[in-house]
């Protein structure tokens, strides 16, 4: 943060350091948590935790679980950000518990994988549901993620900001479209073959990783802990009571899913959102909807590229080998080279999603892996930090520790393990990503000591 602050006050030609303030109260920490969970996944992944799953009951259990998950993993987070409040989040974590290589690794993670692997899935949604309104043919998908992938980055080098009032459009038409599906799903649609049989065995391992997917984002909370009023009380409510708000609405969706099409057809959706409103009001409902959630996507597309590059920034800040990303626009408020690296990954991982099998899937493969790793170092480091700072103030305190944070972890590993057994080629190029940092780490050091 010196170093960066340091470059800001160089740009701008003043002593002025920029620091983060506590400037949002609760309500706030609650919409923004809300708003980033509850994205374009959720329209996505039912049809494939449904086809793991094999009983409408799995199905509604399955949710019900990843909720639990994601309250117990609430807990733990509540307790590092309260006691850790820092605008790196899990970066400064990893960094104070397993040191500056291990957060390197973190920090290289969420550059080619986490976050443009996020960018690529998304975009994989925007591309599945305005193919339902206009198709391009075979590669459909692949080419509208592609094209709001180069478009909204664009937007962003150019330096366009998000106006407050656009945010909430967007969020509006979210909200609404879930609500709706909701409404008709369980008022008016009726599926074309009322028995649910099962539609195979049940992988549960691999349908808990498309549910957590869906569940992802919560942990964001850790990047705005230094910026939340009361942040003793309000970070462990803000995260508790927003898991319970997303769990609800969770459940309900995926009920509405199962009332309206049946676990067969749900399972066999290719846009299960689309499927259930053409079912209940014929082509009208499948346009809406599939509009609603292509303009909910490209919101989440926009947030994501806008974070993502700023990640990149200050990790060039950090690394002498990123440097070349460290250029801040300040005229535009645009890291410039940021977005162009980070545009280019998400657009090869748009051409991985393409070449293999669906480009939604492929990219939760490239991912999930990667992406339940550092959680569960994220746990572990709750467990050496107590050891390491036993005498620091904790405003939050995990209840029934150590038991909670060790459930937590071993579901954490049992995700990874599951990451790795049932997915695809995509979880392969993901860990070969992140191996690929060890000699760059290496030779960052190298270049610095050789300066």
């Amino acid at each position: 943060m010196k170093r960066e602050n340091y470059a800001l006050s160089k740009q701008t030609g003043t002593n002025e350091v920029a620091a983060p303030k506590p400037s949002l109260a609760f309500g706030d920490a609650v919409a923004l948590i809300v708003g980033i969970v509850i994205g374009a996944g959720i329209f996505e992944s039912p049809a494939l935790v449904a086809a793991n799953a094999g009983s409408n009951v799995a199905v509604l259990l399955l949710w019900l679980t990843g909720g639990a998950v994601s309250f117990i993993g609430a807990l733990c987070y509540a307790e590092l950000a309260t006691t850790y409040p820092h605008v790196g989040g899990n970066y400064h974590y990893l960094k104070r518990a397993f040191g500056q290589k291990v957060a390197f690794l973190f920090a290289w993670a969420r550059m080619i994988v986490i976050q443009t692997g996020s960018i690529a899935l998304l975009a994989f949604v925007f591309g599945d549901y305005i193919s339902q309104i206009l198709p391009l043919g075979a590669f459909s998908s692949a080419l509208y993620a592609a094209i709001a992938i180069a478009v909204l980055t664009t937007l962003n080098i150019f330096g366009l900001q998000q106006g407050k009032w656009t945010q909430n459009l967007l969020t509006i038409a979210k909200v609404l479209g879930l609500l709706l599906v909701v409404i008709i799903g369980l008022s008016f649609a009726t599926p074309s073959n009322p028995s649910t049989p099962s539609t195979s065995e049940g992988t549960w391992g691999l349908a808990m990783v498309f549910v957590l997917l869906s569940y992802g984002g919560w942990n964001e909370a850790a990047y705005i802990s230094a910026e939340i009023k009361n942040r003793q009380r309000n970070i462990a409510r803000s995260l508790l009571w927003s898991i319970g708000i997303i769990t609800s609405i969770y459940l309900l969706i995926n009920l509405a899913y199962l009332r309206g099409l049946g676990l067969v057809e749900m399972a066999q959706s290719q846009a299960v959102a689309a499927a259930l409103m053409r079912q209940a009001l014929g082509e009208v409902g499948a346009f809406f909807i599939s509009l609603l959630v292509a303009v909910s996507a490209l919101g989440a597309i926009n947030a994501t590229i806008l974070t993502g590059a700023r990640t990149n920034y200050a990790l060039a800040q950090d690394f002498s080998l990123f440097r070349f990303m460290g250029n801040w626009q300040y005229q535009k408020s645009t890291p410039g080279m940021a977005f162009l690296l980070q545009g280019a990954i998400s657009l090869a991982l748009v051409g991985l999603g393409s070449i293999t099998r669906n480009g939604f899937e492929t990219m939760v493969d490239y991912t999930a892996p990667v992406f339940w790793f550092f959680f569960l170092l994220s746990g572990i480091s709750l467990f050496i930090l107590r050891m390491q700072e036993p005498h620091i103030s904790r405003p939050f305190q995990v209840p029934l520790y150590p038991w909670l944070p060790l459930l937590f972890c071993l579901v954490c590993g049992y995700l990874l393990y599951s990451s790795l057994a049932y997915t695809g080629v995509g979880a392969i190029v993901g860990v070969v990503a992140v191996i690929c940092a060890i000699p760059l780490l290496y030779l960052d050091r190298y270049l610095l000591r050789n300066k």
